[in-house]
Order: structure tokens, then sequence, then C-alpha cells
């Protein structure tokens, strides 16, 4: 790391900047394991918002809540220099199963490295925003975020992700998955099962026949694309054809053509399933498209030193398998990153009940802690690098249209 343009040694910069993580490591720890205890769901995290931004606020930032026209989301402001750096926190949780993403230690991690930096932010040159971002599981908060100016100015976003133990802790050359969920609405004509079935249409008959259409293309799309589906209404009672049914889906891939690619041909499942059954279908977006994920190589590189000198795995990684996040989003227009954060003794999948409960773990806060010292010494080199320094700040997000942006 060249920490050299500061006043200070770099080895006292990063000794007060630990020793600003250890001050609020209780508070923060508690502010965590109440999220975990207390899982909101996508734009209903009211009391994870307010416990992230209370905190904050003692900690000397000026908190606007409410931001962007969302309820759930806060932007705390410390510093204000002509660097912008933007900590993301997020806090919501999965519908039945809770922290099963480890929401909460994103949480403790952005917010225990932006109390531990907002003292250096004028030393530093930095404007520091934590910027709350609600519903990043469903609904796309970074998406609704950016395109309302909540990340104007911003010259640098950072977070990180825990995931399954074994994963290196190197970001280089990882991504994700862009993706986009739809709902498709096949309407029939309903009739008496017994009496006059042969007078209905049946909406029912076309979900079966799209999961079948879907099921086989699977076999012909390459093996990093997803798609998955579920149907949510295909009739109520048996003595009646159905006449309306939905059928949610997603579809992955990590670049936009192919994402592209992938979406006309599931398309063409459920048109086909509509034309085989009589149906009329329509199809609609119900979240944002979530974009692939860039990983900024200079932060990249002063995330793994830190990590190195944790002694943790920073060798390099082929990246995930799939998975997706509105961070990328943001990382398609703001220089990014977005590490993952390996739990110790986490051997399950992450959106289940068992990665749920080792979320709210000592061996997870641990590393929460160990992610937020490494966030904080990751933004004071880049800050007092003179190189990077003007990269960022010449790389500051301006909507192109922002007049045209409707809240």
């Amino acid at each position: 790391m060249d920490l050299t343009d500061t006043s200070r040694p770099a080895d006292a910069l990063r000794t007060e900047l630990s020793e600003g993580v250890d001050r609020w490591k209780p508070s923060v720890h508690v502010m965590a394991r109440g999220m975990h205890a207390n899982p909101e769901i996508s734009f209903e995290e009211t009391r994870s918002a307010e416990a992230a931004a209370t905190l904050l606020e003692e900690g000397g930032f000026t908190v606007e809540r409410g931001s962007c026209g969302l309820p759930t989301a806060f932007t705390a402001t410390a510093g204000s220099g002509d660097l912008v750096v933007a900590l993301c926190v997020e806090y919501d949780a999965l519908p039945q199963i809770g922290h099963a993403c480890g929401h909460n230690l994103i949480a403790g991690a952005s917010v225990a490295a932006a109390l531990a930096l907002a003292p250096l932010a004028d030393e530093l040159g930095i404007t520091l925003k934590a910027i709350g971002t609600p519903a990043e599981e469903h609904g796309g908060g970074k998406v609704l975020m950016l395109e309302r100016g909540g990340f104007d100015g911003v010259g640098l976003a950072l977070m990180v992700h825990p995931v399954q133990d074994g994963l290196t802790y190197n970001p280089a050359g990882t991504s994700a998955q862009a993706v986009g969920r739809y709902q498709a609405t096949f309407t029939g004509k309903a009739a008496h099962a017994a009496a006059a079935p042969h007078q209905a249409v049946n909406a029912a008959d076309a979900a079966v026949l799209s999961q079948v259409a879907v099921g086989l293309l699977r076999q012909q799309i390459p093996g990093d694309h997803r798609i998955a589906l579920y149907v949510a209404e295909a009739g109520h009672v048996t003595n009646i054809i159905p006449e309306r049914a939905v059928v949610n889906f997603e579809c992955r891939a990590f670049t936009l053509p192919e994402y592209e690619a992938l979406l006309e041909r599931v398309r063409r499942c459920f048109e086909g399933a509509a034309l085989a059954t009589g149906t009329q279908l329509t199809i609609e977006a119900t979240e944002p498209l979530y974009e692939p994920l860039v990983q900024d190589d200079a932060l990249a590189a002063h995330w793994t030193s830190a990590m190195d000198s944790f002694g943790k795995d920073t060798s390099p990684s082929a990246g995930l398998s799939g998975g997706s996040t509105d961070m990328g989003n943001i990382s398609q227009v703001i220089p990014s990153l977005h590490p993952w954060l390996s739990i110790p003794g986490a051997d399950v999948p992450i959106h289940s009940h068992a990665f749920a409960a080792l979320a709210d773990t000592p061996e997870a806060y641990a590393v929460m802690f160990e992610a937020a010292l490494a966030l904080a010494w990751t933004v004071a080199a880049a800050a007092t690098n003179p190189t990077e320094r003007e990269r960022f700040t010449g790389a500051a997000f301006s909507r192109p249209n922002p007049q045209e942006v409707t809240p």
C-alpha cells in the first residue's frame, strides 16, 4: 500500500484505523446481532436501517433518512474532501430463512469501517458516505438509488459479502452474474372440470408445459448460465379448470449479451406453451435488472494486501459459479470493490437455514471486523496514492440526464 503521501507514517495511520475499529466493536456487534435476531425482508428493514443510522450518528455522521424516496434507505456523511467514498450498507434478509446471505455481517463491516475512517476523513481528503441500501435480495435498492441520485459524485464504492468457507479472499477476477426477474401470466378460460372440461382453456397446462420446456432447455445452455422458476398460481380448486396461471422466473449470465440471448430463449419456452394450449401470455419484469459485477484492480490489490497481513488465503480464484448483486450496477459506472468474506467452518451453501445460523457465530463476527479493517485500509490506501486518487476523483459518477429520473 502506498500511504507515503500522508502527514504520518503508513503504520501509524493503520494503527489508528485499527484502534478505531476496536473502539466501535461492542456497539457494532450489538447492531449486527440485533439485525440477525430480527430479520426484515426487502423494503421493510425499518429497525435495521434505523439501528445503523443511529450508530453512525453517534460516530459523528450527518444522516439523511429515507434517501432517494426509499423509507429504509439512508445516507450518512462525514468529511468534505474532493474524493467521495461510498461504503454500502446492506441489511435486508431473505423470506422465511432470515439472514441466510449474511447481510447482518455486510452491515457490520461497512458501518465499523465507516466509524473508524470518520475521524480521519479530513486528513485523508475524503467525503465519506455510508449509504444504507435496502432490498438487495429482491427489488434492486442500489439500482433505484443510483437512478435517483444517491450515488452522484461518488468516486469509489466498497462493500464485502460473506460466503461459505474455503473461498479465496482475493477479489481479482471474480464477478457476479447479471440477473433479470419476470412474471409470466397465462390467461385461459374456466369451466367445470367434470361437466364441461372441453369448453375450457387450461392455463395450468401452459404452466406445466413452460416448466418442461425450460427444463429441456437447460441441457442446451452454457454451464455458467442459470434459469430458475416456480409456479406462483395455477388454480384453486379441483372442480374448476384454471383460467389463470402465474410462473415467476429469472435468468442469469456473466455478460449482458449472454443474458439477453438466454432471456430470449426462455421467453420462447413460455410463448410455445401459450401457443400449444391456446392461452394468452404476458411477461412483465418484476425487478430492475442486476448487471454483472466489475472489481476494480487497484482496490482489489489494496484489499488483498490487507488480507495477506491477516494470514488469509489470497490465492488467485476462478470466481464463484453463480450469484448476483445490485452492486453490479454500481460497479458498471463507479470503480468498486465487492470481495468475498469466507466464514471459517461454514461448509454449507448461502441461502440456507444452516448458513443463517452460522452468520451469527463468533467466527462470523471475527471475520466481519477483519473485513471492516481491510475496507478502512483500502480506502486510506486509495485516498493517499496520488495516481489512484486522481483517477477515482475523476471517476465521480454523474447521471446522464438526472432531470428525467422520476423518484
